[in-house]
């Protein structure tokens, strides 16, 4: 296995990160078939799946032991789902799910929408206000 393909060294964890899947599913279709692919190892608490730009592609599944995660990463890496072998590792930070269960969970700030936008705003007044090249008669 090349060292690419393999699966990296992070600590065990209940939640699972799975990378390579078909962009084109959707995102319902995505999580049944994900919870039908990975039901067989024990019991899932919860399945994240995004298809905006950043995220699309990849998943998160959580489950309810860290031994189900553990099995479902040695025996699906490479798996293909959607015409495509997923890349499995254990995720970087535990589930929200999980903390809660815990007694760890720490709300994050969110991050509100109008600032993405502010931020993109400048960038495209400049692009905008920038005077046009003219053309040279032949």
């Amino acid at each position: 296995m090349a060292a690419a393909d393999a699966p990296a060294a992070a600590e065990p964890k209940h939640t699972i990160y799975v990378q390579n899947i078909n962009e084109k599913v959707k995102k319902e279709q995505l999580k049944r078939a994900l919870h039908g692919v990975f039901s067989q190892f024990g019991k899932i608490v919860d399945i994240v799946a995004c298809r905006g730009k950043k995220l699309r592609g990849q998943a998160w599944v959580c489950f309810d032991q860290v031994s189900s995660a553990t099995t479902a990463l040695r025996q699906m890496q490479g798996f293909p789902f959607y015409d495509k072998p997923m890349r499995i590792s254990f995720a970087k930070v535990e589930s929200d799910v999980i903390a809660k269960r815990n007694g760890t969970f720490v709300p994050r700030e969110k991050r509100p929408r109008e600032e993405e936008k502010m931020e993109e705003a400048p960038a495209e007044e400049a692009a905008a206000a920038a005077p046009e090249p003219k053309k040279q008669a032949t």
